[in-house]
């Protein structure tokens, strides 16, 4: 297992470039199934839960190449429809090959889905869906059975605008019979890039980027390839590693728009943030610190993923901030590890109300889940003396060798065994 050692302190400069988008990437990997034959992806990044997918659609009959972000996969020799929880359980994305199975072949056995280790983030909005466009559904065993000889478009609308689920029901929804209307569509980027990825395939699919979804259903789809969008969450934590050292540094990163809500809040905090054509630079240098509320909401709102980095930021703010998360009410285990550092952190329902301190101090820490990891390396980039970051494949799961990108940049970071269980 290991760790982080972090020096902080360090000013950074210069440029880096931003992966491609993990959640993205595991949308469109399982759509996939959809067709028969070679399908191939660009900008993949090199993260665990991308070979945590590949290994489940292996254990489908996908056959798979992948090298410095091209990935192939053939689903000509698709042997099962049966996702198993040994490889479901590493992932909750991994729910995303129920609609696909279901809809190509008519049954998909799925176990309910793991992942970080942070708070109920309930799988019923997939399989209200996939019942919407006719499925018959069984729960056993910790496992949802999906049957349907055929589905047929319906009307779907979702109270919730939940990604996952827009996504499972729009992979359902393009080989059914028939319209499927589904509104309060998630609108994020990397539901966008589905739609994109399945209109390649043959798919019929008005409405694109927007909440209100039509799909007209064909009965076959075809090999496709397309490019994957920047990571958004990376560009965003990179952003605020500049801002957090009161650094200088840019980053290089596509889909720039995707990125409004935090350069806003950038800005806001006194940061000054420019932008070019697909370059984003930050001067925080001689920076006063403002105090910035936040509440996270579903794009383009302040992404709930960068919601424990602005935390870490907002530690040393020069007032108090109210950081709100509407989307996961309790996704705040990142606290009481910061608290550690020397932060002033309370939590009030799904609120942490951050007073801002002048400094940090270092000490060991623990990674509970993927982007509250990110905050406790940004906290520790900015904290006087050594700060160890523990269990860090929760940071693996999701950042290409975030380590080897702030070293770029001029962090003192090292990546270390530990013999910690």
């Amino acid at each position: 297992m290991d760790k982080f050692v972090i020096e902080g302190g360090k000013k950074l400069s210069g440029s880096v470039k931003i992966s491609g988008a993990k959640n993205s990437s595991l949308a469109i990997m399982p759509a996939a199934l959809l067709n028969n034959g070679l399908n191939s992806f660009t900008n993949i990044p090199e993260v665990n839960d991308i070979y945590t997918m590949i290994k489940l659609l292996k254990h489908l009959g996908v056959e798979s190449s992948f090298e410095n972000g091209n990935l192939s996969l053939n689903t000509s020799k698709i042997i099962s429809q049966d996702a198993p929880y040994e490889h479901v359980k590493k992932m909750r994305a991994s729910i995303y090959v129920l609609g696909p199975l279901l809809s190509k072949y008519g049954y998909a056995k799925v176990s309910m889905p793991g992942g970080c280790a942070w708070g109920p983030r309930p799988v019923n909005l997939h399989i209200e869906s996939m019942k919407k466009l006719g499925a018959e559904i069984e729960l056993k065993d910790g496992y949802i059975i999906a049957t349907a000889k055929r589905l047929n478009g319906a009307p779907i609308h979702f109270d919730v605008a939940s990604v996952g689920a827009t996504g499972n029901a729009m992979m359902a929804a393009a080989l059914a019979k028939g319209n499927t209307l589904i509104t309060n569509a998630a609108i994020e980027p990397e539901i966008t890039l589905l739609a994109k990825y399945l209109e390649k395939m043959g798919a019929r699919i008005q409405g694109i980027g927007t909440n209100k979804l039509e799909i007209e259903g064909v009965d076959e789809l075809m090999p496709a390839k397309i490019n994957n969008i920047s990571d958004r969450i990376e560009a965003g934590t990179l952003l605020i590693a500049g801002a957090i050292t009161k650094s200088k540094i840019e980053i290089e990163v596509d889909e720039i728009d995707n990125l409004n809500a935090v350069i806003t809040k950038l800005k806001d905090s006194g940061a000054r943030v420019e932008v070019l054509a697909n370059k984003v630079s930050i001067d925080a240098e001689n920076l006063e610190i403002g105090s910035v509320d936040v509440a996270t909401s579903v794009f383009p709102g302040f992404p709930t993923d960068m919601q424990a980095q602005w935390t870490a930021y907002m530690i040393f703010g020069n007032g108090t901030s109210t950081i709100t998360d509407n989307i996961y009410s309790d996704r705040f285990m990142h606290v009481p590890e910061l608290v550690r550092l020397g932060a002033n952190i309370q939590i009030v329902k799904n609120s942490a109300v951050v007073k801002g301190v002048k400094k940090l101090q270092g000490a060991k820490v623990m990674s509970t889940d993927l982007r509250a990891s990110a905050s406790l390396v940004l906290a520790g980039l900015a904290a006087q003396g050594e700060t160890e970051v523990l269990r860090i494949y929760h940071l693996d799961r999701g950042y290409q060798r975030i380590e080897e990108k702030l070293k770029q940049l001029g962090a003192s970071i090292t990546r270390a065994a530990t013999a910690e269980f």
